[in-house]
């Protein structure tokens, strides 16, 4: 009994020894991903094994690794699926059989293995686990040499072998901290070098306004290596005896006054709801809770008062973002009464030369429809004026940058895209040179800068060279005319006439948003929407960038 057992076993391993003869065809893709450091699993290449048959078959890859990515790389693992190419995260690795994991060491790294292979298509997923590094701004390299399975040496389709790879941080991870969505990023770096980001802090659902949400803060200490647990900036709490999922606060804009120190954080507030005819709720209508937010049909109104319109605050701190002012309220002083609607446009805003402090807004109109503005202060946020909207598009979440002469250029969201995904597919951009009082559309608008309609970032970095002061204005979007992804860096050297496609941070989908900031003359740190988590952080060297 015990020999024809043996018998089945040995014809059986015969049979797939034969099988792994059969005809396969193997492809290489290469991912650009943020590489986490708190993470096991981040994918940095696929191979796609094409099979004519049924196979178990042995393998064999050859890595090279760089002086960089030996003194980063702690372990590679290797993991296999069938007939499926979705993107292997954390969070679903039990759908993935997990092959070899092997330390990693400079130079040479051969991993063998062995796995079934099924008819059709088969994926090898490569991913690492990486060390706690200080200098996460320096990428890393890792080269494919050789790749063999079923005792056939693939060579064909393995195009762009080697790849680099970026370090980063998950500032914010889904569900941490009883937390369950961390959108709406907006950084700046205090006059202390402390990194302050905010978000939409999302208690119950991703769901945007109206829900029960906070303005969060998080600062880092150590140039965005590690940060602090969540502060609130934002809090209504139960304003006017409604419960907390009725008094929501979103859409965080902050500002540093260059001068002074003092840091600003705007957020749109809603109290109860009001439904898509414009009447108001306390969240309660005809005994059934219901939900609508400002941009949705009537669901903001002409008016001042908190039944009427959503309600602009604003929060000050003069300890670097170590505690927060109770909320002013500027929607009587500056929103206009016929508007539906005056918010923050998220990211951050900008000190002029002259001491301006300008915070990108957003609002509609007295027919409803979007627009975009900056709302300004000449005397160090004590008072603040709002201007007319930027173009007679449709336009909602902008950022600005100061060009020479104090010209301001607002770089803007535009609804067009949603329609448009030709050539006249771009953002819409604006120039003023009286604090929005009037303004010309740029030459570039509507086509150099192609987006999913999204929010964007844009920021003027500030370096020495020989002893001179120079400056790059940096973009950041998902680069895609059609769907979230893409997440990548663009860089003018001729103050936003030109653009250059540089660093792609993130190719995979997320929600997209994202804001940058100057941590020194040579780094720039970028706070964004990832693939891999709510809210990532990376820094990026300025040499990367020209």
């Amino acid at each position: 009994m015990k020999k024809s057992r043996l018998l089945i076993v040995f014809l059986f391993l015969s049979m797939w020894t034969f099988i792994s003869t059969a005809q396969i065809n193997v492809t290489l893709k290469n991912y650009a991903l943020p590489v986490l450091a708190d993470q096991e699993v981040n994918v940095v290449k696929r191979f796609q094994i094409e099979s004519d048959a049924s196979a178990l078959s042995k393998g064999e890859i050859v890595l090279r690794l760089d002086g960089r990515a030996a003194e980063v790389v702690e372990e590679i693992g290797l993991w296999y699926i069938e007939g499926d190419s979705t993107l292997l995260k954390q969070k679903n690795v039990r759908k993935y059989t997990p092959i070899k994991k092997v330390k990693a060491q400079s130079g040479r790294n051969k991993i063998s293995f062995q796995t079934k292979l099924g008819k059709g298509s088969n994926f090898l997923w490569l991913t690492v686990k990486v060390r706690p590094v200080k200098n996460i701004e320096v990428p890393f390299s890792i080269n494919w040499d050789e790749f063999s399975i079923g005792g056939q040496k693939a060579t064909n389709g393995l195009i762009g072998a080697m790849s680099t790879h970026r370090l980063a941080v998950a500032l914010r991870r889904h569900k941490q901290g009883n937390v369950h969505t961390s959108r709406i990023p907006g950084i700046i770096t205090a006059k202390d070098g402390s990194l302050i980001s905010v978000y939409d802090a999302r208690y119950e659902s991703g769901r945007d306004l109206q829900g029960h949400m906070d303005i969060g803060v998080s600062r880092s200490l150590d140039k965005g290596l590690t940060w602090l647990p969540i502060e609130v900036a934002v809090d209504m709490g139960k304003y006017g005896g409604l419960s907390q999922k009725f008094n929501g606060v979103s859409d965080p804009n902050i500002l540093l006054d260059e001068r002074t120190g003092n840091i600003y954080i705007a957020g749109l507030w809603m109290h109860g709801v009001i439904d898509e005819k414009g009447v108001w709720y306390p969240g309660v209508k005809n005994g059934k809770e219901i939900w609508n937010h400002q941009w949705r049909n009537r669901g903001s109104q002409p008016g001042f008062g908190i039944k009427q319109t959503s309600q602009f605050l604003m929060v000050k701190s003069t300890d670097n973002g170590k505690t927060w002012s109770e909320p002013v309220n500027l929607t009587e002083i500056c929103k206009k009464e016929e508007w539906w609607l005056w918010a923050p446009a998220p990211g951050a805003g900008l000190t002029l030369r002259d001491g301006t402090l300008v915070m990108p807004t957003q609002g509609r109109d007295k027919n409803g429809k979007a627009f975009s503005n900056i709302t300004y202060s000449k005397d160090g946020g004590e008072t603040w004026v709002t201007s007319n909207p930027a173009l007679p598009l449709s336009t909602t979440e902008c950022m600005a940058v100061e060009l020479e002469e104090g010209r301001i250029m607002l770089n803007m969201r535009s609804n067009h895209n949603k329609a448009h995904k030709g050539e006249d597919n771009g953002r819409a951009i604006a120039i003023t040179t009286d604090l929005g009082q009037t303004w010309e559309e740029h030459p570039t608008s509507r086509s150099a800068l192609i987006e999913p309609t999204c929010m964007a970032s844009i920021h003027k970095h500030h370096y020495h060279e020989n002893g001179n002061e120079k400056s790059i204005i940096v973009f950041c979007n998902p680069d895609s005319k059609y769907e979230r992804v893409n997440i990548t860096l663009k860089v003018s050297k001729d103050n936003a006439e030109t653009w250059e496609r540089k660093v792609l941070l993130d190719e995979a989908k997320g929600r997209g948003y994202s804001c940058m900031t100057s941590i020194d003359d040579d780094t720039i740190g970028v706070l964004y929407e990832s693939s891999q988590a709510d809210l990532v952080f990376q820094r990026i060297a300025l040499k990367d960038l020209l």
